[in-house]
């Protein structure tokens, strides 16, 4: 299978992670899980709050009504660290409890869908993530 990925040639294969990297990797999502759970805790932050939020990035999805690019794109954004992160340092310097309480929920949201297995996505259909296919094949 081929895509045309931001950055790369035109009809360049897919890249899957596979074997002890994507154990790897879905450990990595585990642990940003765990850490984001462990630090909202100490903070003290809202439960209610979390079970509200918690999965409201994959909202993006909705961006696959319009087609799988744009809702490969979408998801995407809402499902990277890039953004979350630098959210939350913000938060935390700039003494805004609530953008870092919805930043760890955000950060959270990643790690655990990572640790699940669910990549970010490539334009081609769905199911088509860096950390392999899934659903049905």
């Amino acid at each position: 299978m081929t895509a045309t990925v931001l950055g790369s040639d035109v009809g360049a294969p897919l890249g899957f992670a596979s074997g002890p990297m994507r154990a790897t990797l879905r450990l990595e999502g585990a642990a940003a899980f765990a850490t984001a759970s462990a630090l909202y805790v100490h903070a003290g932050f809202s439960w209610p709050l979390f079970a509200l939020l918690f999965l409201a990035p994959d909202l993006a999805m909705l961006g696959y009504l319009i087609g799988a690019r744009t809702g490969a794109a979408a998801y995407n954004v809402a499902h990277t660290t890039a953004l979350a992160l630098p959210l939350a340092i913000a938060g935390f310097l700039a003494g805004q409890p609530a953008v870092l309480a919805v930043a760890l929920i955000w950060i959270a949201h990643i790690g655990f869908d990572r640790a699940l297995g669910y990549g970010l996505k490539y334009p081609t259909a769905f199911g088509d993530t860096h950390l392999g296919r899934i659903g049905r094949r």
